[in-house]
């Protein structure tokens, strides 16, 4: 059987198609203002590189911010229950994940099954959010994926950022660089913060050993780094965090299609 999942995030769009249990494609594109548009497009292109056409697909599971939009989609689950399930697929032995998106942080518990037990989610501030680091990328003009790297690479000391309001911090940052201090240094700082604040959630679910990162902030090596040392372990990180949403949503159409 062939099934797909399509996840519509507040900054990417992802879709990923299966056959059986076999991941045979995956496209993503940034989200665009028709969040319906960009779910078609995004879809499309996982089915050009797979090779097949809306026809092939038995069916198809909705997750993100624009799930409800994705008119294709025979139905649609929760980003939660989506990475939890993703998660497990790549890592059968996952009990933490960390899921930021631009908007949001979800720490998430889940059982042997994949199967979400406890999950807390950051207030609405982007703060504890992947936004967070695209405002210090834009304001200091470094590119948003060699934050992460430029952050480890302090050159005087690790500058302090408030933890509590990005527009406090890009506050402070600005008048930093002001001061002269080094792009990396105020990164260090901005990272460092971001990583207290995804601990805290994370403190709340409990943290086990089969710790798992899914979405776009597992790309930046600055917070993983500082997550792993805080915690006393190394975080697991499949060959795509941004696709286990999406990959999610396809096992559930599967589980679907199973249920008849």
């Amino acid at each position: 059987m062939v099934t797909a999942g399509v996840d519509i995030g507040s900054l990417t769009g992802k879709a990923l198609i299966m056959k059986d249990n076999e991941i045979l494609s995956w496209a993503m594109i940034p989200t665009g203002a028709d969040g319906a548009l960009t779910a078609n497009k995004v879809m499309e292109l996982a089915l050009d590189k797979a090779g097949l056409s809306h026809h092939d697909v038995d069916y198809t599971v909705s997750t993100g911010y624009g799930r409800v939009i994705t008119t294709f989609a025979q139905q649609n689950f929760s980003e939660i229950s989506c990475h939890a399930k993703g998660a497990h697929w790549f890592f059968p032995d996952v009990r933490t994940i960390l899921d930021m998106g631009g908007q949001d942080c979800k720490a998430i518990r889940c059982d042997e099954t994949g199967k979400v037990t406890d999950f807390v989610m950051n207030d609405k501030c982007a703060a504890g959010a992947g936004r967070s680091i695209e405002v210090m990328a834009d304001l200091l003009q470094i590119p948003l994926d060699r934050v992460g790297e430029c952050s480890l690479d302090i050159k005087a000391a690790e500058i302090p950022i408030s933890t509590v309001c990005v527009v406090f911090a890009k506050s402070e940052a600005l008048s930093q660089l002001r001061r002269g201090k080094h792009k990396n240094d105020i990164l260090a700082g901005v990272c460092r913060a971001l990583s207290i604040r995804i601990l805290s959630l994370l403190q709340r679910v409990g943290i086990e050993p089969q710790f798992v990162i899914s979405g776009g902030i597992a790309k930046n090596i600055g917070i993983v780094q500082r997550l792993g040392e805080k915690m006393g372990l190394i975080p697991r990180i499949c060959i795509e965090p941004q696709i286990v949403g999406a990959l999610g949503a396809a096992l559930f159409a599967r589980e679907q299609i199973e249920k008849g």
